[in-house]
């Protein structure tokens, strides 16, 4: 199945995701620490971390933002933490992490965002893998979501104009980043008619946290809202 490293200073809860995760079918690495964290990055990159914001060393944003910045952010990060305030949660989302979890960390929450992010990074590596943008029939330095394979993209034929999207891919990693993602949200709010209850469902993100995602990306918030 997936490579998942799991990084927390409690050894119980590294316990508990690992037995959940192995279940699973996943493969899973453990760091109790941030240096620990590092080592295990550097030997093979995993499919997905799910670390934890407390711990002793180096706090998890922090180690976030170290990857972010040395270009080794290849992987989607789940954030997970039982005291942090939602401007942590907003400022880890905003340095590159795909959703935060709280503690106590429920078995459909964890499962479910595990699921969107490991669905997240094959997307990414298929962006990446492609071997000839112009042979897909793409502008040069252009990435069509809708030349993509269904599996991957996730439009159904019928989904309507808002599942094609065009990225500039000559641009930083956060500005692309951020391009995507805003055009991700907004084609869920049009697919589920604007309930934000369904959009957080299917996002895996609190609704708290999502707003805030939403107002951050400059996504119009002016239409009426279930």
């Amino acid at each position: 199945m997936a490579n998942i490293l799991v990084v927390d200073d409690e050894l119980g809860i590294r316990d508990l995701l690992c037995e959940i995760l192995n279940d699973e079918g996943h493969t899973v690495e453990l760091a109790e620490n941030a240096a620990q964290a590092r080592a295990a990055r550097l030997r093979e990159a995993p499919d997905l971390v799910l670390l934890d914001i407390w711990m002793p060393d180096t706090d998890g944003v922090t180690l976030l933002k170290e990857w972010s910045t040395s270009g080794a952010l290849t992987m989607p990060v789940i954030m997970m933490s039982g005291h942090a305030t939602i401007d942590t949660a907003v400022e880890a989302t905003r340095i590159g992490a795909l959703a935060f979890l709280e503690k106590p960390i429920t078995l459909q929450k964890l499962l479910k965002a595990v699921e969107q992010g490991l669905t997240r990074g094959a997307l990414r590596k298929l962006t990446h893998s492609m071997p000839s943008l112009s042979s897909m029939g793409a502008k040069a330095g252009t990435v069509a979501l809708a030349d993509m394979p269904i599996s991957a993209a996730e439009p159904a034929p019928d989904a309507g104009p808002q599942a094609t999207q065009n990225f500039m891919l000559d641009k930083p990693l956060r500005e692309g980043r951020d391009e995507y993602e805003k055009a991700y949200f907004e084609f869920h709010l049009a697919k589920e008619n604007g309930s934000m209850t369904r959009v957080a469902e299917k996002t895996g993100l609190e609704r708290t946290h999502l707003y805030r995602k939403l107002k951050q990306l400059g996504v119009d918030l002016t239409r009426k809202r279930i």
